[in-house]
């Protein structure tokens, strides 16, 4: 009974968080800023634009739906068959449901493929994933993957979505280097919040019953968050680039073949 009770319970947490996920990800200032990092990426490094971009982990489509005005074709995989469904309907995309673990496609499928915030998740081999997308990206093809950063920055947020994991560039970049990737780079990013962001997570760890981060904020305190992730884009544009932040976004490239 106790079993079945926790695992109602872990249900029940999973199926609110998508639901927040639903409702944040098009106007809460962390989606609005981590979708536009990705997009600008996806600008300089597309890889074969004339194969589909693989959204690995999409949740509810809010990327996708970003996405949709690049004229490419798109394609998402999303382990809760709900939220696939959610994600397709949100960004006409064809999502299918499945695990990052063994991915449901063919080989060198892809050009380009991005993951957010999903391989620190707990039912994610490192590994095995990233093998995974190595075998559906096309020689040439892009990888970007967003992660959470620092494991001193753990926190109930961490809980509530099950991550396993929290990372460091140098680390980050390590683990695509050896799963066969290359022209590697890993920057931080939502570094002139962190100070704030690891305030707040170390005061809400007290708390036992403390949500996730995902929740609406005002419109004055989103506008400002949403602007200083603004200005530190701005920032990084002009060559500046932080040693530390609250997540980490790194890209790599698929080898040719030999």
């Amino acid at each position: 009974m106790r079993r079945s009770s926790g695992a109602a319970t872990s249900v029940t947490v999973e199926t609110a968080e998508y639901a927040l996920m639903d409702a944040a990800e098009d106007e809460m200032w962390w989606y609005r800023a981590a979708h536009a990092r990705v997009a600008a990426v996806l600008r300089a490094r597309p890889g074969p634009v004339a194969l589909p971009l693989l959204d690995a982990g999409c949740g509810t489509g809010g990327l996708l739906r970003r996405l949709a005005g690049t004229g490419r074709a798109l394609a998402g995989l999303e382990y809760n068959p709900a939220a696939a469904a959610r994600a397709a309907a949100k960004s006409g995309a064809a999502v299918a449901a499945g695990d990052a673990n063994a991915l449901p496609f063919g080989d060198a499928r892809f050009g380009a493929l991005v993951s957010v915030d999903v391989l620190c998740h707990r039912g994610v081999d490192e590994a095995r994933a990233l093998a995974e997308f190595r075998r559906v990206l096309a020689p040439g093809g892009t990888l970007l993957l967003n992660l959470p950063a620092f494991e001193w920055l753990r926190s109930a947020h961490d809980t509530r979505v099950h991550n396993a994991r929290r990372y460091t560039a140098g680390h980050a970049a390590a683990l695509l280097r050896a799963a066969g990737f290359e022209q590697v780079e890993a920057r931080y990013w939502n570094s002139l919040l962190l100070p704030l962001m690891a305030a707040q997570r170390k005061l809400r760890a007290r708390e036992p019953d403390a949500a996730s981060d995902v929740a609406p904020f005002p419109p004055w305190l989103d506008a400002t968050l949403h602007g200083a992730t603004r200005v530190e884009a701005g920032l990084a544009r002009l060559g500046l680039r932080f040693p530390a932040g609250g997540s980490v976004l790194v890209v790599a490239t698929r080898p040719a073949e030999a």
